[in-house]
């Protein structure tokens, strides 16, 4: 299905779309409210376990806060409520949770509530993994803290007005995935060496041939004010992994937390302004699962801590500033969503593969297994052992031109730009992450060519889950559309 997409979806990687249209005939005389707020989610008690890693990792301090941040749309036919949170990924059951318990203070309905993590690898788990547990009172206090930051909000509702656009920032994305010359591919945790690409691979080695699939440099964004003109807030996605260079013993909010710091200081420059409403400013993953912002063929020169970190969100926020300037705002707009759940089959492994993991997770000497052996083993183990599906959530958002699809999982851009292209909504951006996390969602193309995100543990839903998700979320963008 996606060789046909391939070719298409390159040339709207570097198109820059700016909305602009006027809604004299919105759905409300009385126009558009709104509101906004934030909660810190930082945990409460150290030393507590981090996300992110292979190997067990703890914190003891926040070397910056972690926070759910809410915006709140009102048209006064529809009310939508959209939360990006601190996080490297949320599970559904605590999502479902937050949901619930916020519908019942806001009165949104919970398929009128979007929510989803940045993908921040140094945040605490909020469900068991193979490297760390969840800590259960984290859990609470992070799901404690959606729902407060989404209940605030909807109290700051206030009339508003909207604009939208899209500009790029080709920089600092680079697809990770690469085909390799002769003596480049290494075994995968099960001992095979049958990949045709490898993740991160080292640069300056003589053995990069060509990146295996395209970027998605286009910055979409949200910006929310009153009628007056005073910022209420601004939301942004980007399709880039998190940027790490965090030192270690503490949680971050990585480039996501930074560069709504940035957006705040650069709209309130004499600190921030308390009355309300108040600003927040937020930045969404995009389709970044096979993304990252190491340039392999040209490699940067090492950095101090942080310092990558407020560069990206720097650039990120100078060219959003920009293009605000370009924005028209509206009193008046369109306003939907719709949800659906999709049923999505498990990859299971093969009896010869429980057996291999068998024998891997039995062995005293790790010398002898291939590098992460026992991770993987563990992994091939639970999906054999889970009943065989998942159903997650997908959503489609209007807003004004801006359609929005929602994904659950680590997205590969080829179906962010295929969605782009495909929506009947300009601009149209998608949030991963949100909703749940199933892990990386590669496209079938990409699972032929191996690799990290490909490997079974790594990538757990059916081979053609991309497809179905994709098929999906046009059928919803075209409903919200209508």
């Amino acid at each position: 299905m996606h060789c046909h997409k391939f070719s298409s979806i390159l040339v709207l990687a570097v198109a820059t779309v700016v909305g602009l249209t006027n809604y004299a005939n919105g759905d409300d005389a009385a126009g558009l409210r709104a509101g906004a707020a934030a909660a810190d989610v930082t945990p409460q008690h150290w030393p507590i376990p981090m996300v992110g890693s292979f190997s067990r990792r703890e914190a003891t301090h926040a070397w910056d806060p972690l926070n759910a941040r809410a915006l709140v749309l009102d048209n006064g036919a529809t009310r939508i409520g959209l939360v990006i949170i601190d996080s490297c990924y949320c599970p559904r059951s605590l999502l479902d949770d937050a949901k619930q318990r916020a519908s019942k203070l806001t009165g949104i309905s919970t398929d009128h509530l979007l929510m989803a993590a940045t993908h921040t690898h140094t945040a605490p788990p909020s469900r068991n993994s193979i490297s760390a547990d969840a800590d259960k009172q984290y859990v609470e206090h992070l799901t404690r803290g959606i729902v407060s930051a989404l209940s605030q909000a909807t109290a700051n509702l206030a009339p508003a007005e909207i604009g939208w656009g899209a500009v790029d920032v080709p920089e600092e994305v680079f697809n990770r995935r690469w085909y390799m010359k002769p003596g480049g591919i290494e075994p995968n945790p099960f001992g095979e060496t049958t990949d045709v690409v490898r993740m991160n691979p080292p640069r300056g080695r003589g053995l990069l041939d060509r990146p295996a699939g395209p970027v998605d440099p286009q910055v979409c964004f949200l910006s929310v004010r009153t009628p007056e003109g005073r910022p209420i807030s601004l939301l942004a996605n980007y399709s880039l992994h998190y940027v790490g260079g965090i030192p270690g013993g503490g949680v971050s909010a990585d480039y996501f937390g930074e560069f709504a710091r940035q957006m705040e200081r650069r709209f309130f420059p004499e600190g921030r302004v308390d009355t309300a409403p108040p600003f927040v400013a937020m930045l969404s993953n995009g389709t970044s699962g096979d993304v990252n912002n190491i340039n392999f063929t040209s490699p940067r020169p090492a950095s101090k801590p942080f310092v990558r970190i407020r560069e990206v969100a720097g650039l990120v926020a100078d060219r959003v500033e920009g293009a605000l300037k370009k924005v028209e705002h509206h009193r008046q707009i369109p306003l939907a969503m719709a949800q659906s759940e999709l049923t999505l089959k498990l990859r299971r492994p093969t009896p010869e593969r429980v057996q291999q993991a068998k024998e891997f997770l039995a062995a005293e000497d790790e010398s002898n297994l291939p590098r992460r052996a026992k991770a993987y083993a563990r992994w091939t183990m639970e999906l054999n052992e889970h009943p065989g599906t998942e159903d997650i959530i997908l959503q489609a958002v209007r807003i004004g031109d801006v359609g929005i699809a929602t994904s659950p999982c680590e997205t590969f851009t080829e179906t962010g730009l295929y969605l782009k292209a495909e929506s009947p909504l300009k601009p149209t951006f998608t949030i991963e992450l949100a909703n749940g996390h199933y892990g990386y969602l590669p496209t079938p193309r990409q699972h032929r060519l191996g690799g990290y995100e490909t490997w079974l543990g790594t990538n757990r839903l059916e081979l053609e889950a991309s497809d179905k998700i994709e098929a999906e979320l046009l059928k919803l963008l075209r409903q919200v559309a209508e």
